[in-house]
């Protein structure tokens, strides 16, 4: 029993896509050389079923019974061989086609989860979509391919070996025939290769449309842009579909060529093969062996061009995985040798805005421009460079799992993933029930849950859909809390909500998060009049501190933020 995924996917070679797929064989070589060997076995079984038929026909001719008897038995015995070794190949050839595929998923969700933000902004969602959707398929069959490829190759030179015996004239006809009639399939590889690779660029940037139009429907309807989009989607589908037409061009006429050159080449040794039989050179049972090899060659040779097109797809969208691969993140972090700091006694610096975050105060932070909010909670999150330090080490000397660890930033555009809702909220899986429903309460959150049939065994639909924005808000603020870090950082956390349930969520927050540190970007009265210390930001920088009713008092820049603008 095989066990898939594998523990450890290992480390690929990403710097090129026949590289990758080299790898790939190696890291697959047991299963992909059993696999080729029991693919040999089950080609050469056919290939030497016509050589015995026709032996047993000459014996039949010649009125030896014995003989007849024995020539019968080898084909049985041959049949029985193909049967076995059929079945154990395909069985090799699924292990080995799962075993790939679930590979570049693995190595590609590493690096997914490695390069973190850094993902998002060099590559758009259609290009990752693809790779999951069609792309490991196409390096699955790269490498299922290899098993039938090499057999065929196998069986093709046994026949050559027979023809030559047989009949040297004929063996040369296949053993220069076959060379030409792969190079005659050569040309339409590149064109496709190209053109297969265009098409899977704008399969990527439909996805990426597809899903811009979807996460912004709401929006798009509010300003009458629906139509316009629905338009621009229309054409760009239409783009695919010919690009797609394109691919069929050529793929038909390859196609079209595996079934026209092995047939030109069966039928010109078959013609050969019939003339030497009418002038007495080889037996009736050689000319029926012809026949059937005229037959079979058919199959090898069809599986070696097949083989050149899917190992050709398999570059290309080996390829298009090495460039995930191949990807560094913005975002580094230590070697693990500088000591981290205290947990709970490590003050959160940034010295380029002044922002500081001291252990068991929850600190809000008022910007001018909400933009300078966010850009400050990325670099206190190492989402972003900057000089930011925990307990006066620099963040970026200490690994990125340690700050991950340690200090957690809820964006307000985080997303609910699919799932039981309990391990939606508990992510890091060490939560009891106890502290989810805490969390649950911090955020008011426990109606949402309430209002389920399962509870807190529901399942998530994609993105929390089946929630209002307000409801999907609280879940998150409740994940949040339930993950309980050391630094919580909190973007918006109440933009969604009404102004009873923010002013609740702002009480019980500043109870949930009692003797950690704690910092809430906004500008909503409600949370800030709870909170310990407001810092006011302007310019990227710390203009004023205080608290919320004494910078109301003296600080008109905060007033005029805060207030909108209304006094």
């Amino acid at each position: 029993m095989h066990s898939i995924p594998a523990a450890d996917p290992g480390t690929p070679d990403a710097r090129g896509a026949f590289r990758y797929l080299w790898w790939m064989a190696r890291e697959h070589r047991t299963p992909l050389l059993g696999g080729i060997g029991l693919a040999s076995v089950w080609w050469l079984g056919q290939a030497l079923v016509p050589a015995a038929i026709g032996k047993a026909i000459d014996a039949f001719t010649a009125l030896d019974t014995g003989l007849l008897v024995r020539w019968t038995a080898v084909v049985l015995g041959l049949g029985a061989v193909q049967a076995a070794a059929g079945v154990l190949r395909h069985r090799l050839a699924v292990l080995l086609w799962l075993s790939a595929a679930y590979r570049t998923v693995q190595v590609t969700v590493r690096q997914a989860t490695r390069l973190g933000a850094t993902l998002p902004k060099r590559l758009s969602t259609g290009e990752v979509v693809s790779v999951g959707n069609s792309d490991i398929a196409h390096i699955g069959n790269a490498m299922e391919i290899m098993l039938r490829g090499s057999g065929a190759v196998v069986a093709i030179g046994a026949v050559t070996v027979i023809l030559l015996t047989t009949s040297p004239s004929l063996g040369l006809m296949v053993l220069v025939g076959v060379p030409l009639m792969v190079a005659a399939v050569g040309p339409l590889l590149r064109p496709l290769h190209r053109r297969q690779h265009r098409q899977r660029d704008l399969q990527g940037d439909l996805a990426t449309r597809a899903s811009d139009i979807v996460s912004g429907l709401r929006v798009l309807r509010g300003v009458g842009g629906e139509e316009v989009f629905a338009e621009r989607y229309r054409e760009e589908s239409q783009g695919v579909r010919r690009a797609g037409v394109r691919v069929a061009a050529v793929e038909s006429a390859l196609e079209g060529a595996q079934v026209l050159l092995p047939g030109l080449l069966t039928a010109a040794v078959v013609w050969v093969g019939a003339r030497y039989a009418l002038d007495g050179r080889i037996s009736p049972g050689q000319l029926v062996a012809f026949y059937g090899y005229a037959v079979f060659l058919v199959a090898p040779l069809r599986t070696v061009t097949e083989a050149a097109d899917k190992i050709t797809k398999g570059h290309v969208a080996a390829r298009r995985v090495c460039r995930i691969l191949s990807l560094e993140p913005e975002i580094s972090g230590g070697d693990g040798r500088r000591a981290a700091p205290s947990e709970g006694e490590a003050a959160l610096r940034d010295a380029e805005s002044g922002v500081t975050l001291q252990p068991g105060r929850l600190t809000a932070l008022a910007a001018a421009v909400p933009e300078e909010a966010a850009v400050i909670a990325d670099r206190l999150g190492r989402y972003a460079p900057g000089e930011v330090t925990l307990g006066g080490v620099p963040l970026a000397d200490l690994p990125v799992p340690e700050v991950r660890r340690r200090v957690l930033v809820a964006g307000d555009t985080a997303r609910l993933f699919t799932g039981r809702l309990r391990d939606e909220l508990d992510v890091r899986g060490t939560a009891t029930d106890g502290e989810v429903r805490q969390a649950l309460f911090a955020a008011c959150a426990e109606d949402v849950v309430e209002a389920l049939p399962e509870g807190l065994d529901a399942q998530v639909a994609d993105s929390g859909r089946e929630f209002s924005g307000g409801q999907r808000q609280r879940l998150r603020l409740a994940r949040a809390l339930a993950a309980d870090p050391e630094v919580l950082i909190l973007v918006e956390p109440t933009s969604a909500v009404d102004a009873h349930t923010e002013a609740r969520v702002a009480e019980r927050l500043v109870k949930a998060r009692a003797g950690r540190a704690t910092l809430v970007c906004t500008t909503s009265p409600l949370v800030l009049d709870r909170a310990d210390l407001v810092l006011y930001v302007e310019n990227g920088r710390v203009r004023a501190e205080g608290t919320h009713r004494e910078l109301l008092r003296t600080e008109p820049g905060y007033r005029s933020t805060v207030t909108r603008g209304e006094g």
